[in-house]
């Protein structure tokens, strides 16, 4: 293979291109050197004169952030402080804020700080603006829409932010075709959601407003834009697929602040990568165009909790819970959660579509019989069996009256009835992470012959920590449709093969180091994750293909280029470097970040 610095002799020797050696000369010269974005203060830094001109090119909205945390620094104790604290779990006052995010920190990883300055962009020729300035001026961007990343990548110090929370706009299409596919797709129904949007306002305005169903997260604060960029999943994935697999049409800025539609006939790689190749990292997605699904006649949830007397007992429960989902509940009707706690406790809390109460409470009932008859087995919450009309969903004061404490609405005056979140992501709004880690869980254990090894592995885990089985985040047992699409995008091939997500995690309270009288507690973190590490081991034992859900993983994730993506990162490293040769868009452990040091200000080595 020729490589770009062979060329360059080849063509220095030969004397019809000696007019233009001096050029290819001083752009091998930029190109080795190491290149350095320019922070606040330093030689380079934008003037007030450029940042008026960008103002004005972004029609006014361009904002010099201030942390609301500043009125708690004199004093901690204060009732403006201790209320600000206690908004911290209304997910919704954290989206509206471009400095706070949903977690306040990961304890020993990444704190949230402010940007120097946000673009709160309207339009799409506002992000365009904004890329532009950034490009031309040596800075750092980071993108945020919904403020939800674990990872820490919607925030960094001494950046230029791209705040796309206003551009919320949701259309619903009856015969929606993509750009220059007349003929190639058929129209069908549709939904084009701005990058700003988040799921729980998406659902509503499709379920709500034209009786269909769209694939989205189970969180529904999580912006739509970064959980499909994410290739994520949400509570009907065995169903409906991946998230991304739905993705019909985006529009996306790139690094030379072209604005551009794409889809699967127009620019397709770049469209393929956006399915599933990490937020931020490809161009600033504005608008995104995902394809509706009928709507089920019923959702519904079954809970209960278990708990034993012995280790014995435990393991004899586990291993009936494993064969009972083996054989009854990996299927295209099945998802959300298992979580084995502490205590030798088995809590459930499974979410069902397209079977009715009746049916559930018939597929069920042998094995809650069976627990009836163990004498070391006791129900700790008797067994619910709950179901509603699809149409209602996402209809927070129906859900509320139908099922006492299931939501929360956004407590802020003037707040519309359609801010309302689970109660169940309650502990998720304002959190700070102690630790965190997950697995794919392969399919091939629940085999009759390998589940054993499998309840030996759970067993192992749980006598560090706690562990969550999300069974709809995995494939497994989805139709062959369903399976074949999601190959169809950059997430792991591994997903197609898994029956769950092993999720191992520990979080506190909203606190941020530094801040006197609200700072996490370090040390519980540190034993936390300690132990964390221990039970993400005896999970490995089964777990032997590795890989992480990108999205819900480990700050620290060894080899996250195959734990992400598999063997699709070698192509979608070929697009990053194609769209974006200088590396504009930084995500640390997205694609290509392994040219550039952890907080994204300065490149490694030559890539040439």
């Amino acid at each position: 293979m020729v490589t770009r610095r062979d060329l360059i002799r080849w063509l220095a020797a030969v004397p019809l291109f000696a007019s233009i050696w001096p050029l290819l000369r001083l752009d091998d010269a930029r190109a080795a050197q190491t290149p350095r974005r320019v922070r606040p203060g330093e030689p380079g830094w934008p003037t007030p004169s450029d940042w008026a001109r960008l103002k004005q090119q972004v029609d006014g909205y361009l904002i010099r952030p201030e942390s609301p945390l500043e009125l708690c620094r004199e004093s901690p104790d204060n009732a403006e402080c201790l209320a600000l604290f206690r908004e911290l779990k209304n997910p919704y006052f954290i989206g509206d804020s471009p400095v706070l995010t949903q977690t306040c920190e990961w304890v020993g990883a990444w704190r949230a700080e402010p940007s120097a300055y946000v673009v709160a962009a309207r339009r799409v020729e506002h992000v365009a603006a904004a890329v532009n300035f950034a490009r031309e001026r040596n800075l750092r961007v980071v993108v945020r829409g919904g403020g939800h990343s674990y990872l820490g990548t919607s925030n960094a110090p001494g950046s230029l932010m791209i705040w796309t929370r206003a551009m919320n706009e949701i259309r619903n299409h009856d015969a929606f075709v993509p750009s220059g596919c007349d003929g190639v797709i058929p129209p069908g129904p549709a939904v084009s959601v701005g990058a700003g949007a988040i799921w729980m306002h998406t659902y509503e305005a499709v379920t709500g407003g034209v009786g269909r169903y769209v694939q989205g997260g189970g969180c529904g604060t999580v912006g739509v834009a970064g959980l499909i960029q994410g290739g994520g999943f949400g509570t009907h994935s065995k169903q409906f697929g991946i998230a991304s697999a739905s993705l019909l049409e985006a529009e996306v800025v790139t690094a030379d602040g072209a604005v551009r539609v794409v889809n699967a006939r127009r620019e397709p790689d770049l469209f393929w990568a956006l399915k599933g190749g990490g937020g931020g990292t490809f161009g600033v997605v504005s608008r995104l165009t995902l394809r509706t699904h009928e709507l089920p006649a019923v959702f519904g949830l079954v809970s209960c909790a278990v708990v034993a007397r012995s280790d014995v007992a435990y393991e004899r429960l586990l291993g009936r819970f494993v064969a009972f989902y083996a054989d009854s509940l990996c299927n295209r009707h099945w998802g959300e959660l298992a979580t084995l706690l502490p205590g030798k406790r088995l809590r459930i809390d499974m979410s069902f579509q397209g079977l009715g109460k009746e049916e559930v409470a018939t597929l069920w009932k042998p094995f809650w019989d069976w627990i009836g008859l163990q004498d070391d087995l006791t129900m700790m919450a008797a067994p619910s069996i709950v179901a509603g009309p699809g149409r209602l969903r996402w209809d927070g004061t129906a859900r509320a009256r139908f099922v006492p404490g299931l939501v929360v609405f956004d407590d802020r005056p003037g707040a519309p009835d359609a801010n309302f979140f689970w109660a169940s992501n309650l502990a998720e709004a304002g959190h700070v992470i102690h630790g965190f880690d997950s697995l794919w869980l392969p399919a091939a254990m629940l085999a009759r012959e390998r589940q054993p090894e499998l309840v030996d592995a759970l067993m192992g885990a749980t006598r560090y920590w706690l562990v969550e089985l999300h069974f709809q985040k995995g494939l497994a047992g989805a139709p062959a449709d369903v399976i074949a699409a999601g190959l169809q995008t950059p997430v792991n091939p591994v997903v197609a093969e898994s029956f769950a997500l092993a999720i191992v995690a520990s979080e506190g309270p909203p606190a941020f180091d530094g801040l006197t009288g609200h700072e996490p507690d370090v040390s519980k973190a540190q034993r936390d994750a300690k132990l964390i590490g221990l039970a993400i081991n005896e999970l490995g034992k089964v777990a032997t293909a590795g890989g992480a859900y990108v999205a819900e993983s480990s700050y620290f994730q060894k080899d996250w280029q195959a734990a992400y993506w598999g063997a699709n990162y070698a192509r979608l490293l070929s697009i990053k470097q194609r769209y974006d040769p200088h590396g504009v868009f930084f995500v640390r452990h997205g694609v290509g970040s392994e040219d550039w040091s952890d907080d994204g200000f300065t490149r490694m080595a030559d890539s040439d």
